[in-house]
């Protein structure tokens, strides 16, 4: 047991390092984007005295070492900051709006994500049963019709990008079949079945990018372990082949499957961007497309040190899981 809680400790522990350098390297690639966002938001009109005049209230003309550990000091209490935007907008607004109008980059992210957290599991729902039940028939009936053709169906759905996808299905189930709605128009308090309806769309694209590799890692997972002694012994047995496969080898399938399935959400959060854009679905990834566009570099921060701590988090839940549930990781030689 103390092991096992050391080796999870050291994992968490590697986490927060990665995370940590991930932060650094976010903030410098950001600070490295071309273009300034005082310069964007006056225009082509703008002169010195007003951009520098901007870049000082926004705290632009600090020095780079001072601006990072400032908003890591922030992201340690949960202060994202606040958006250059809003703060901007507040500024032209006049003195009389005060502070207390401002929304800060949490509050804006906040509702963003539950709505990719949701669109996520609408997608992950749909995705890991079926790619268990496609991995687990293939594996049963490997070099049949039905594995080649789920094969074929599988790689082509790795190969398409999502944006491709996604406009193969508004094609189909949008406008030549209305069946969903192409637009993803959702909002606060809206009924969850209306919520549901105009997510399954984008959803359904996740779901064909998701799907494949799930299915083919949980097909290659099993047939390699159906040569083991103890499925031969099962076999003999007379056990219906069936049940080998659902009682003995997946269980021991079980190890690369949580991996893939961890790897596969957190695909699901941080690789929306594309499908909330297409779909013009108002997620995190809309936000931070937006956000590129004029500069935000606060909201752009906070976004990709979000992105990149759902990752992080996924991959050490991952692991973990795949150490208890295999004894030779928890006892390594």
């Amino acid at each position: 047991m103390n092991s096992v809680l050391g080796i999870i400790l050291q994992r968490l522990g590697l986490g927060l390092l990665t995370l940590l350098v991930v932060s650094v390297l976010i903030f410098a690639s950001v600070n490295a984007l071309p273009g300034d966002f005082a310069e964007a938001i006056l225009g082509q009109g703008a002169t010195p005295e007003a951009v520098a005049s901007i870049r000082e209230d926004l705290g632009l003309n600090k020095n780079p070492f001072s601006r990072y550990f400032s908003w890591l000091g922030g992201v340690l209490t949960g202060d994202f900051g606040t958006s250059f935007a809003q703060a901007n907008m507040s500024s032209f607004a006049g003195s009389d709006t005060g502070k207390g109008g401002i929304e800060s980059v949490a509050a804006q992210i906040a509702p963003r994500f539950k709505n990719t957290l949701f669109l996520a599991g609408v997608a992950a729902a749909i995705a890991i049963p079926l790619a268990l039940t496609l991995g687990i028939l293939a594996a049963l009936y490997r070099n049949s019709v039905y594995d080649r053709a789920v094969n074929v169906t599988t790689l082509s759905a790795i190969s398409s990008p999502e944006f491709f996808l996604a406009y193969i299905l508004i094609l189909f189930l949008a406008f030549l079949n209305p069946i969903l709605p192409s637009l993803s128009n959702i909002y606060d308090g809206m009924a969850f079945s209306e919520r549901l309806q105009k997510t399954l769309l984008p959803a359904l694209t996740l779901t064909l990018a998701v799907t494949a590799q799930l299915m083919r890692m949980t097909r290659a997972a099993i047939i390699n372990l159906l040569a083991s002694p103890y499925i031969e012994m099962a076999r003999l047995k007379g056990i219906s082949p069936m049940r080998v496969i659902v009682r003995h080898a997946l269980p021991n399938a079980l190890a690369p499957i949580i991996n893939v399935v961890a790897l596969n959400l957190a695909y699901l959060i941080t690789g929306v961007v594309v499908i909330e854009v297409v779909f013009v679905y108002p997620g995190i990834g809309q936000l931070f497309v937006d956000s590129v566009k004029i500069r935000d570099i606060p909201v752009v921060q906070a976004c990709c040190l979000l992105f990149a701590a759902a990752y992080i988090l996924l991959n050490l839940i991952a692991d973990i899981m795949s150490i208890l549930s295999n004894p030779r990781l928890r006892h390594p030689k």
